[in-house]
């Protein structure tokens, strides 16, 4: 039945593409959420989403698709799954992994079943969740598997598990053996855990294995949408905890994505690890799923978006988006996420480039504003006490970063345009001082994404601002502000531009002489 939707056009249509990023993946219509899939399959970087395609609201989820020969630009492709099996009745086919076998393209997905009001009424359950198989020969249709669900609730009923929330397979081969860790909480959902699952032939005879890692204290009560990876030698754990407490301060948000660096032991099935690190401390970072390239290196792309908040380009037609691809690396125990190399094949123009600046009151420079740009920065840090750049700004808007010497940097979006309800405007935390401060900065129609000391810290944020706010400026607020470098790079258009639906104009009531 996937193959049978290509037509983009009978779904929801984009009717203005003033916050439509330039060269961010997001859906060409409707809704997109959860990053699903990653992978390099037949010479191509192959990217599937969580998608509701008739409405920029979330719905039965179905999963999008894209591809990319070089993960800067990218085109859309059909539809891949559509809920179309009893499995995944109501809530439709969730997030989930891909992998080759075989010269297929497998996808290891989760089945979301949702009861209605009589019917969680005589069975006391809202939903169900279920693991499932589909396969392509061409990695553009998909046929699922005659053996779904391949994981069900029943497989883990005495496991000390939560058999109604059970999601978001990730799935590797190690040793001849297929693993899969999966998302889920105990019975008395107090406590998020992930999942270890094993088989020998990816198709048949999933069992479980153990529980690989919980939640101890104040760890969320559901983790979600794991990711498995060896980055530099050290075993990672990627995932999105939820309904985290926020009144003591060791949280942002009650929703977060972050990693464990430890050791998987294939033998127990347990994951001895370290404490939870954030992989982005902004507003807008949730679900990201990571890949490892043809050359080793693990990319990352993360939801840029969060629950429960505005998101105004649904008034639109379209709804999230995602980050930029992210390298990432382990270094001394602490993640680092760097901009993807690839990008820099985005710089379609010549760059523009200070050098050795000294400023002692707000500054712009020539040339360099814009709505989608690459902003590559040295600063001075031990002899620029404190300082703020704005970017897409005017008189009107601006969205601030801040620095202080005494290592504080602040993401303020307060007036970055359209107001955000659900989520504090602004951001602050602490870096590891350092003489020279290097900030990496890559700014699109509706997003802001700061990589700090070559990626020791992350901040993402949507924003909504004016096309006519395109300033960036340079403000000292204790004496100067020495900038050794900066780089400007207008970047291009890395996916295509959406359809454009055409409004009905009223021809008589603007010239009421035609009869």
């Amino acid at each position: 039945m996937a193959e049978q939707i290509t037509d983009f056009k009978t779904f929801s249509e984009v009717t203005d593409a003033r916050w439509y990023p330039r060269y961010h993946l997001a859906p060409p219509f409707g809704w997109c959420n959860d990053p699903n899939g990653m992978c390099f399959y037949n010479g191509q970087y192959h990217f599937f989403y969580q998608h509701y395609p008739y409405e920029p609201r979330w719905g039965p989820m179905h999963w999008g698709h894209a591809v990319s020969d070089d993960l800067a630009y990218w085109k859309h492709l059909p539809i891949a799954l559509v809920p179309d099996e009893p499995y995944e009745t109501g809530g439709g086919c969730f997030s989930g992994s891909a992998i080759e076998k075989d010269g297929k393209l497998w996808l290891m997905y989760t089945g979301h079943l949702s009861a209605t009001p009589e019917e969680e009424a005589a069975i006391g359950y809202a939903h169900i969740e279920f693991q499932c198989l589909a396969s392509s020969e061409d990695g553009v249709h998909f046929t699922k598997s005659e053996k779904n669900p391949i994981i069900e609730d029943v497989d883990v009923a005495d496991k000390d598990v939560h058999v109604n929330d059970i999601r978001d397979p990730k799935v590797w081969e190690h040793n001849g053996k297929y693993y899969a860790v999966v998302g889920s909480r105990t019975p008395d959902m107090a406590h998020g855990q992930i999942l270890l699952f094993v088989s020998k032939d990816l198709v048949n005879s999933w069992r479980f294995k153990a529980i690989a890692a919980r939640s101890e204290g104040n760890l969320g009560t559901m983790w979600e949408c794991p990711n498995f990876a060896e980055i530099d030698g050290q075993d990672v754990l990627v995932f999105s905890p939820m309904d985290l407490r926020t009144d003591d301060g060791t949280f942002f948000h009650d929703k977060a994505a972050g990693v464990l660096i430890g050791k998987l032991n294939y033998k127990m099935g347990t994951f001895k690890h370290g404490g939870f690190q954030y992989l982005d401390k902004g507003f807008d970072f949730y679900a990201p799923q990571v890949m490892q390239t043809p050359d080793g290196r693990t990319i990352m792309i993360g939801w840029m978006d969060m629950w429960n908040v505005d998101m105004h380009e649904a008034a639109d037609g379209w709804a999230g988006q995602m980050t930029i691809p992210r390298e990432l690396h382990v270094r001394n125990g602490k993640i680092f996420s760097t901009p993807a190399k690839e990008l820099e094949k985005l710089r379609k123009w010549k760059p523009i480039t200070f050098g050795n600046v000294v400023i002692d009151e707000p500054t712009t420079f020539e040339g360099v504003s814009g709505e989608a740009y690459e902003l590559v920065l040295t600063i001075d840090a031990a002899r620029s006490k404190k300082f703020s750049i704005a970017l897409r700004a005017s008189d009107i808007e601006q969205t601030v970063l801040t620095y202080n010497s005494n290592g504080m940097f602040k993401l303020d979006r307060t007036g970055a345009g359209q107001p955000i309800n659900g989520i504090a405007s602004v951001r602050e935390i602490p870096i590891e001082p350092q003489d020279k401060l290097k900030l990496h900065i890559f700014v699109d129609r509706s997003s802001v994404e700061v990589f700090i000391n070559d990626g020791a810290e992350v901040l993402s944020a949507r924003i909504y601002p004016r096309r006519t706010s395109q300033k960036i400026i340079f403000t000292p607020e204790n004496e100067t502000l020495v900038i050794d470098s900066l780089e400007y790079y207008k970047l291009d258009f890395g996916l295509p531009h959406p359809h454009i639906k055409e409004q009905p104009v009223d021809l008589k009531a603007q010239f009421p002489f035609l009869k």
